[in-house]
């Protein structure tokens, strides 16, 4: 019964009805999220969606507690996860004034990504694909040459990933 469910409406395998059903509560009923055409995670908080450009299997929002502003933009390339509580945040507030937020590039991140529990990106951030965020790290400048793991406050690469296993990994599981 489960799986017909599943088919007839399109729903995702990895995830049980009860996510539905408690993310059509917040998004129909109390109107939490109600702009994000995805379903989100009922702890989660999306600004902008409209901003947001989203890859292949990519659902922002879908673990618990993440926090999403994208005022100035946000790209999350193909099968990259997000763990619990993260963070993405694509504006400052002005210095001067901070009922205004300052323009910037919009932040982007690869394919292949996996960002930990608690960790933070801030604005203008450019991942390359198959970078690792670890957990509770702060992402203050970019990485864009990506097959790495970076990890701290701020954040800085403490290891290398093997591109070549990187990309046979890419193409033979996902035909990338």
């Amino acid at each position: 019964m489960k799986k017909l469910i599943q088919k007839i409406f399109r729903l995702r395998t990895d995830v049980g009805l009860n996510f539905y059903i408690a993310g059509f509560l917040h998004k129909y009923i109390l109107r939490q999220n109600s702009k994000v055409s995805w379903m989100v995670h009922h702890t989660s908080t999306i600004y902008h969606p409209e901003n947001i450009t989203r890859g292949k299997n990519v659902y922002p929002g879908d673990s618990p507690g993440n926090y999403i502003e994208a005022s100035n933009g946000v790209t999350i390339d193909d099968y990259t996860n997000l763990a619990p509580n993260v963070g993405i945040i694509s504006a400052n507030h002005n210095l001067i004034d901070n009922s205004i937020t300052d323009k910037a590039k919009p932040i982007y991140i690869g394919r292949f990504c996996w960002i930990g529990m608690n960790a933070v990106i801030l604005p203008e951030v450019h991942l390359g694909d198959f970078t690792i965020v670890g957990a509770g790290a702060v992402v203050t400048k970019s990485f864009p040459e990506g097959y790495c793991v970076i990890a701290g406050n701020p954040a800085q690469i403490i290891n290398q990933l093997d591109k070549t296993a990187c990309e046979q990994f890419a193409r033979t599981k996902y035909n990338s």
